[in-house]
């Protein structure tokens, strides 16, 4: 299955719509599927690939990044990137089984489409700052980056130090997407956008089931600075 999948193969896309993501996502089960952090994410996975960034099944240089940090539950991911092309349904079937490129977290080695592994929590938003500087210094300049979290990793220091660090680099192609179940240990006076915003981020919070208002938010501006969507979907599921 090595040999026959690369991150360079190309799919014919499939005649999907975001109402057939429940189908392909049902195709994938196991033990360890971290469905709700999958259902907690499809809303904002879907208005992303379909409305918002620039990337296809050939990676061209000039792309969007796309960055899973929440790498538990990558199901809606997975159905997103089939939905668009990268690669067939046939592979959910093999879902997290020996040799299957489509283990319980992406694999950026294994699956098209998929620009970094992930699963371990706090990782995501400082790679994507790092990305984001590289981009600047090779003239990419029409390039964006973009970092789906969980709220629950902002237990994890590292998350921190990257919003810091970003807002004073002026990373304005810099863009976070915060899914907000409700599940983080740690609250924050006016909300998880604060803590961004007293950095110098630009920030908004929408109904994270809302296709129109998320379309809306990763579109909006924000020159000299990172932004930030907090995707807002109610009760606490898995981070």
């Amino acid at each position: 299955m090595r040999d026959q999948l690369t991150r360079r193969r190309t799919a014919e896309p499939g005649p999907y719509g975001f109402e057939d993501l429940s189908e392909l996502m049902s195709r994938m089960t196991g033990d360890e599927k971290h469905s709700e952090a999958a259902t907690s994410t499809v809303d904002a996975l879907w208005v992303l690939y379909d409305r918002v960034l620039s990337v296809g099944p050939d990676l061209r240089e000039d792309r969007d990044r796309f960055y899973l940090s929440k790498g538990h539950g990558p199901q809606a991911y997975y159905a997103v990137l089939c939905a668009k092309g990268f690669f067939g349904p046939e592979l959910f079937d093999m879902f997290g089984a020996f040799g299957s490129p489509l283990g319980y977290h992406p694999d950026r080695t294994l699956v098209p489409g998929v620009e970094i592994s992930s699963g371990s929590l706090g990782h995501g938003l400082p790679l994507a700052v790092g990305t984001a500087l590289g981009l600047r210094a090779r003239g990419l300049t029409d390039s964006r980056v973009w970092v789906l979290l969980g709220d629950g990793e902002f237990d994890e220091g590292s998350n921190h130090e990257a919003v810091v660090y970003a807002a004073r680099a002026a990373l304005d192609r810099l863009n976070v997407v915060v899914v907000d179940n409700h599940s983080a240990t740690q609250g924050w006076p006016g909300g998880l956008e604060s803590r961004f915003a007293c950095e110098g981020w630009a920030t908004r919070r929408v109904d994270g089931r809302d296709h129109d208002a998320l379309e809306e938010a990763f579109t909006a501006p924000h020159p000299g600075r990172p932004g930030l969507v907090v995707a807002d979907v109610g009760a606490a599921a898995d981070r």
